[in-house]
């Protein structure tokens, strides 16, 4: 997601005086993660320009600080996600295909929130806690009711959204359990009626 002009320098380093404000050395995110990992996140809203200088980089494994001449080997584990469709954005040009036969040796999809309902429960519980530690809180848990309004949703915002959402609920109110009526009222005033939006039984 990183502007084009930067993308080269944020990913391969300069050197100093390589341009107007190259005050120093920088080393790059690939030199940083040498004998690492390198995780680029959304990796399909990256520019052509900048595909074709990361395609170079994961054929050769080498690269060349912006402003240097030497070449520079590093061994680095590459990790790319995206939520968009880049075998349709390639049959559109807007995503380079031997970028993507390079990157895709092993792909693991993560199936959208709404996709997994026992997922929810669990996520909400860890937001909620973290709250606690975030806004000093005191948070035990989320209700049965809770949860069930939880797992009516759609969540086009997938994880993010949700803790937004149980963010937002920590933070405007101070209690031990999360219930219905701490979420937010487009939330609470819908009722789960999709298959496997069933509430949990507390024990």
């Amino acid at each position: 997601t990183l502007p084009e002009s930067l993308v080269e320098s944020e990913l391969f380093g300069h050197e100093r005086g390589a341009f107007s404000d190259a005050r120093e050395r920088k080393l790059g995110l690939v030199e940083l993660a040498h004998e690492g990992t390198l995780f680029l996140d959304e990796i399909g809203d990256l520019s052509l320009g900048a595909q074709a200088k990361l395609l170079t980089f994961l054929e050769q494994r080498t690269f060349r600080r912006v402003g240097g001449t030497a070449q520079r080997r590093v061994e680095t584990r590459v990790v790319a996600a995206t939520n968009r469709d880049l075998p349709a954005m390639i049959r559109e040009r807007q995503f380079r295909g031997d970028l993507w036969y390079r990157l895709n040796v092993m792909t693991v999809r993560l199936p959208p929130l709404r996709e997994r309902l026992e997922d929810i429960g669990l996520l909400a519980q860890h937001f909620l806690l973290q709250s606690n530690r975030e806004f000093g809180r005191r948070w035990t848990g989320v209700s049965p009711e809770a949860e069930a309004v939880l797992r009516g949703q759609p969540w086009p915002g997938n994880v993010r959204e949700l803790r937004a959402v149980i963010s937002r609920a920590a933070l405007l109110h101070d209690d031990k359990l999360l219930r219905p009526q701490h979420l937010p009222a487009a939330l609470a005033g819908s009722a789960p009626e999709r298959k496997g939006a069933s509430p949990s039984v507390s024990s």
